[in-house]
């Protein structure tokens, strides 16, 4: 094993090289892709407009490989200054880079908004022959699902105006909100740190450090608390105003038909969910006596339930994760080996930085990268496996050309929770002290809780908020607060005790800022994957190349179509409950585990 330095531990020299992006060539790089854009978008522009309804097959096929092309120079342009933005948002030379680019890019794709609305406006009779041609099949999906639209589509003068306005309106809040965030720090006994840091501090084994970064966290957040509800207020409005111009029938709606999914099924999952709050409250009632509590605080959930916490340097991570993927795909491990030899990933904790972990798909022509906040404890472990999950999909998709390498947010956890699965896999394979395994199968178990349930508890304060917002006017900080506590007791039940402190903690998360109804998709994301792990634990090696090939297609087909490759049916109303009976199964497993510990 390799040892841990503090170097290692910090994974203070783990950074990513941007440079690809741009040729090197830095702002001047981002200028010269713009440039590029806008000449390219001007031609399309001069030669197709007011003919998309002439156009045969090849011709058809001709216009779109100029989208295609327009979209990755501004895609590179895009992700070189929005990564460099995610990793010090307190500069404001990047800051006044991300928003010429972002104003500049508005200003490009305007220019094409008539090949979407030329396109609509075709008749269904004109366009079903023309999909047949064998030139589309790098657009042909994304061609046809795009028409599912067309009730919710405005003129073309509106369409400009809506983007215009996006960048000065609804993205400038969002940017906005991600510099405040960035800048939140945390006082932890004595100690002033990050809020990711802060938040991190939560898994603690020592109770007293668990509440004082509670109390930290609750105290760093309260200074901007008005300006941060002021944000999400103005952004409630702003999406109401965009969902009534275009006829969507509720506020979760845009985000369905983005998710290729219909709002009964959607709701059938959040309803099987809350239907099985059960699972999260039995097992907080088990961690309190694990902890020796008779209740736990909000603050004890993410506590450790070992007498002392591991700590992961950056090597050491590696190793692990490299081993599990191999154990599964000596493919995937390749791929995943070059995130960590070609500087596709920037891992330390920085003044500045943005917090989460993600992976930037950036475009087919390039390769994707990961940003994680490293902290050296396991759950750092398990959260760069989930995001190397999203990169390996991401680089096996670029083929698919830009329009369908990425997929619907419904299937855009499968790989990653799926690689997450693995590692965990691998590391319970390789503990057997009944203790140890415990601690993993508990941290394992939490997981499965917090993407599930408290995710899908996320989205009944979402539906809260916005229904409020749309029905009674805005909201003020403390209904926030009333709205937040009331959807985490409904999960939580008995089992937790909620602090004041606490009912300020939504104002924090991004998704509700910047991808509005996004957190549903991590509960289907979830289910999905482990009902696409069960397949292999049942199939074994045989299973690897339909997981590959799943993997590959990337969003070239319908959800539905795309799980039978794996042997999983998304139409199956059971579909559902199968993926929360193996989270049943895992807190039976964390039952027993407890007892063969001697911790009952």
């Amino acid at each position: 094993m390799t040892m841990s330095t503090d170097v290692d531990r910090t994974a203070s020299d783990v950074a990513w090289d941007l440079e690809g992006l741009v040729d090197g060539k830095g702002a001047a790089g981002v200028d010269a892709l713009l440039d590029a854009a806008g000449a390219r978008a001007d031609e399309i522009a001069a030669s197709f407009r007011n003919r998309v309804a002439e156009l045969d097959g090849p011709e058809l096929a001709e216009l779109m490989h100029g989208v295609a092309d327009v979209a990755e120079k501004i895609g590179l342009a895009g992700s070189y200054t929005g990564l460099r933005f995610a990793v010090d948002t307190a500069d404001p030379a990047i800051g006044a880079l991300m928003a010429r680019t972002e104003e500049r890019a508005t200003a490009i794709g305007n220019e094409l908004i008539f090949v979407e609305l030329e396109w609509a406006a075709l008749p269904d009779e004109h366009v079903e022959p023309l999909l047949v041609d064998p030139a589309l099949d790098f657009c042909r999906y994304h061609l046809a699902s795009s028409r599912r639209y067309r009730p919710h589509l405005l003129s073309e003068p509106e369409e400009r105006i809506l983007n215009d306005k996006g960048v000065t309106g609804r993205n400038a809040w969002g940017r906005l909100f991600n510099e405040l965030t960035s800048a939140i720090t945390v006082e932890v006994q004595g100690e002033s740190v990050g809020l990711e840091e802060g938040l991190s501090r939560l898994m603690s084994h020592d109770r007293d450090v668990r509440r004082a970064a509670a109390v930290g966290v609750s105290a760093g957040l309260e200074p901007g608390l008005r300006t941060r509800a002021f944000i999400f207020n103005t952004l409630l409005a702003d999406k109401s105003t965009d969902d009534r111009l275009r006829h969507y029938d509720n506020w979760l709606a845009s985000r369905n038909l983005d998710n290729e999914a219909n709002d009964e099924s959607v709701q059938a999952l959040i309803e099987a969910v809350v239907n099985r709050y059960d699972i999260p409250q039995r097992w907080y009632a088990l961690k309190a006596k694990l902890l020796g509590l008779d209740k736990l605080a909000d603050y004890d959930r993410s506590a450790s339930i070992g007498d002392a916490e591991a700590s992961f340097g950056w090597s050491h991570a590696k190793e692990l994760v490299l081993d599990a993927y191999g154990s599964f795909s000596p493919e995937i491990a390749g791929i995943v080996r070059q995130f960590f030899d070609d500087s596709w990933i920037d891992a330390p904790v920085r003044p500045g930085k943005r917090p989460g972990a993600f992976c930037a798909y950036t475009v087919p022509s390039h390769h994707p990268y990961l940003l994680l906040n490293w902290t050296a404890r396991r759950r750092d472990v398990l959260t760069l496996a989930h995001e190397l999950g999203h990169g390996v999909h991401a680089y096996l998709a670029r083929g698919q050309s830009v329009f369908h390498q990425s997929t619907p947010l419904t299937l855009a956890e499968t790989a990653s929770v799926f690689g997450e699965t693995v590692t965990f896999g691998r590391l319970l394979e390789e503990t057997t002290d009944p203790a140890a395994r415990l601690e993993l199968i508990a941290e394992s178990l939490e997981g499965q809780i917090a993407t599930v349930f408290r995710q899908t508890a996320m989205n009944r304060f979402e539906n809260a908020v916005h229904t409020e917002r749309r029905e009674q006017g805005e909201l003020s900080t403390d209904r926030f607060g009333e709205l937040w506590f009331d959807t985490q007791t409904e999960m939580l039940g008995d089992a937790v005790e909620i602090t004041d402190g606490y009912r300020n903690w939504w104002s924090y998360v991004p998704h509700f800022i910047g991808t509005p109804g996004y957190v549903y998709a991590y509960s289907y994301g979830q289910l999905l994957a482990l009902s696409v792990y069960r397949q292999y634990e049942e199939r074994g090696a045989e299973f690897v190349p339909a997981y590959l090939d799943l993997l590959s297609r990337g969003g070239s087909a319908p959800p539905e179509e795309l799980g039978k490759v794996v042997g999983v049916d998304l139409a199956d109303p059971g579909f559902w409950d199968g993926g929360l009976t193996i989270i049943q199964e895992q807190l039976e497993a964390a039952e027993a585990a407890a007892k063969a510990a001697g911790r009952l």
